[in-house]
């Protein structure tokens, strides 16, 4: 195969959608050997905030000196970033050589009615296992797809450690329309004796984790409890839980990065006894300076100022506005924002527009769902509305002052084409 032959293979199972449930992927890992069981892995869940937990918690593991397994989605650069060790994505030939090994056993699995139509997220999933068990990483860490209890990646049974970052209304025609639904869901990645850090949740969710926990004897860190931050002013937090506190900065733009960063660094305290780990001040510092997470609240561009930002959901979008109206209150801001159909849109658009008022653009984009231009004619001055993003991106930016700020959001895969876009045509890096 070549690599543009695999990766069309992985995408054509995009037919199958999105199924919520193992047997598929439990019978494609059995058929391999179960690659998955016996690696070092923490969990990581939660409707926004997984991301960037995981670019923490990596940089952390990977300033102690180990090899660091992530599986995160969607990809903002290249497909293969999905699957990385410490920082450096699956190689295409690594990719080939591990779609050549599963692709005859999914199309076998197809002929059998109980197990056919594997989906692409469940295939990735498998690929992700095999590859880090090949490269024996010493701590994999896994973001869930969508939910936890019924996602692909909750084949993993003995985890170092899970992690809930944060509980929102999203995909709540698979999840439920509640909080405590969601919640349920989100908590099914919890396991048996495993510590499982909380993060800051509402708390009718916060109570869901916290009674799963307790059935399942697994040590529960609740943030403002067990582990919390206080703002230092600027980058600079503190950071505490039982008798350690630790004043500490964090790189990424954006207050709502205190609260990731926290549940990263409990994370980290959780797992340290079982991995050896140092919980030095400096040692810490050292490894956050070195954190990266493109594609939110990200600065393409200082001047003019421009910022893309993936704020997908309802919960994304509020902690957009907030960051706005913390950090840029200075500024005129523009937006340019582009969705998908499955995203309650009429929620989030309300909230822009009580941000920046009439400087609210709305656009498309190539993806299959994307909701089109025509969607938002009755609600959007003519104006406000561009068909084509590269044209109304480069319009709005010309349109910018010294003292403006640009801000591209919505999907993520907006935001990778954008990314793309601005890095290409401007030669950054």
């Amino acid at each position: 195969m070549t690599y543009e032959e695999a990766l069309l293979w992985i995408h054509n199972r995009l037919k199958f959608g999105s199924r919520p449930g193992l047997i598929r992927v439990e019978a494609l890992l059995e058929r391999i050997g179960n690659p998955h069981v016996g690696l070092p892995i923490v969990h990581i869940g939660g409707t926004n905030g997984k991301g960037s937990t995981v670019a923490f918690l990596r940089g952390l593991l990977e300033g102690q000196g180990l090899r660091v397994g992530t599986f995160t989605s969607p990809f903002i650069t290249t497909f293969n970033e999905r699957i990385s060790i410490n920082q450096q994505p699956i190689s295409d030939e690594s990719l080939i050589r591990l779609v050549e090994r599963v692709k005859p056993l999914a199309e076998e699995m197809d002929q059998n009615t109980e197990i056919a139509g594997i989906t692409e997220f469940e295939l990735i999933t498998v690929l992700m296992f095999l590859h880090f068990k090949e490269q024996q990483v010493d701590v994999a860490l896994v973001e869930v797809g969508l939910g936890g209890l019924l996602d692909s990646t909750n084949v993993i049974v003995d985890p170092l450690a899970t992690a809930i970052t944060t509980i929102g209304l999203d995909h709540m025609d698979i999840l439920g329309d509640t909080l405590e639904k969601i919640a349920v869901q989100k908590a099914g990645i919890i396991k048996p004796h495993a510590p499982v850090i909380i993060g800051d949740l509402p708390i009718e969710a916060r109570d869901v984790m916290i009674d799963v926990a307790r059935n399942k004897e697994a040590p529960a860190f609740i943030f403002d409890e067990s582990y919390g931050y206080q703002e230092l002013g600027g980058a600079g937090f503190e950071f505490w839980t039982g008798e350690s506190r630790l004043q500490l900065t964090q790189p990424l733009i954006g207050h709502h990065q205190f609260h990731n960063a926290s549940v990263a660094l409990m994370t980290y305290f959780a797992i340290a006894p079982q991995l050896g780990l140092s919980q030095d001040q400096t040692l810490l510092q050292s490894a956050l300076d070195k954190v990266r997470w493109p594609g939110r609240m990200e600065v393409m561009s200082h001047e003019p100022l421009i910022v893309i930002d993936g704020a997908h959901n309802e919960p994304a979008v509020k902690v957009l506005v907030d960051n706005i109206q913390r950090d840029f209150v200075d500024k005129k801001v523009t937006i340019l924002f582009a969705a998908i159909n499955t995203k309650d849109i009429s929620s989030m658009l309300t909230m822009l527009r009580e941000a920046v008022d009439n400087r609210l653009y709305m656009t498309t984009f190539d993806y299959p769902s994307a909701v089109p231009i025509s969607k938002y004619v009755d609600k959007f001055p003519s104006e406000q509305l561009h068909a084509d993003w590269p044209t109304a991106f480069e319009t709005l930016k010309g349109e910018l002052s010294p003292d403006d700020v640009l801000i591209v959001t919505g999907s993520l895969y907006f935001i990778s084409q954008v990314r793309d876009y601005i890095t290409k045509s401007e030669g950054n890096t």
